[in-house]
């Protein structure tokens, strides 16, 4: 488990801008994903109940489940996919998204005061630079005025919110099933979409089935094993050399473009995947 279980959350996460890309036709964004997060509750509810697991207890610890929820789920995907639905292509974002193992080192250092070792910030800066090279053609070819300001901060946020959100998996919640608490993490999660979605959403979705289709690998890859993953990892990892796997989830998410959808990649997008997987492992030495 601890060796294939990093391969399986980074094959899982970067199947996720290609699902955000599918749904942007579909449906509106916020409410997707409050629906999408309202059935993980209910999945995680019913596998709590059945295996007869303990529930978290308190209002302080079911507190720091909803927070860890809002902030994961419900502050990391509702303002990101409102900021793709703004015009900030998919690869930009991921670019953005790449921001959060160094988010997380820079919380490491300055807030919890830990030391990183050499090999680790060379690895964090390969991995970002291999990521740069994967979507520089994307970058080069977008649309300047879909990168304002408000939209890029919004962006940028999202990602922090990501990060503090699985550093809170390190705190004393770490002690609880991931059945119960993925089920409390995620109303956490529901609140703040249904208010982004009452706010900024608009009353779309088509029915077709390749949209419910959408939904089942949502709520079933996604989130039930991908969430999950990431929280596991961070609760038997350190924070640092978890969160580097994702910075190989953009170069696999233009892979999988190319693979489905016929997406070109020239040679600087095969030498930056090869520069970002090697500082992937460089970064969890």
């Amino acid at each position: 488990m601890h060796t294939f279980a990093p391969l399986l959350f980074v094959l899982i996460w970067s199947s996720g801008f290609l699902v955000g890309r599918g749904v942007a036709s579909h449906a509106d964004p916020f409410w997707f994903l409050a629906l999408r997060f309202s059935l993980v509750c209910v999945v995680f509810t019913a596998a709590a109940w059945w295996a007869r697991v303990a529930w978290p207890r308190g209002a302080k610890r079911v507190g720091l489940h909803l927070l860890a929820g809002a902030l994961m789920s419900g502050f990391y995907l509702g303002p990101s996919w409102w900021a793709m639905s703004q015009g900030m292509p998919a690869g930009i974002m991921a670019l953005i998204g790449a921001l959060q193992p160094l988010f997380t080192a820079l919380i490491a250092v300055l807030v919890l005061h830990k030391r990183l070792s050499g090999t680790t910030w060379l690895g964090l800066a390969l991995g970002f630079g291999g990521v740069a090279l994967v979507l520089w053609p994307r970058l080069a070819a977008a649309d300047a005025s879909a990168l304002s300001l408000p939209v890029v901060l919004i962006a940028a946020g999202s990602i922090l919110s990501l990060t503090v959100g699985s550093m809170v998996q390190k705190s004393p919640l770490a002690a609880h099933d991931l059945r119960s608490a993925g089920a409390v993490q995620n109303i956490g999660a529901v609140i703040v979409l249904i208010v982004m979605a009452l706010v900024f959403g608009k009353p779309h979705w088509d029915n077709s089935p390749l949209l419910w289709g959408y939904l089942a690998y949502a709520v079933l890859v996604l989130s039930v094993a991908g969430t999950t993953l990431l929280i596991w990892l961070m609760r038997r990892g350190e924070a640092t050399r978890t969160t580097a796997l994702l910075l190989a989830v953009p170069p696999l998410s233009a892979l999988q473009g190319w693979l489905i959808f016929g997406e070109t990649m020239v040679a600087m997008q095969i030498v930056g995947f090869l520069v970002a997987i090697a500082g992937v492992a460089l970064a969890r030495r």
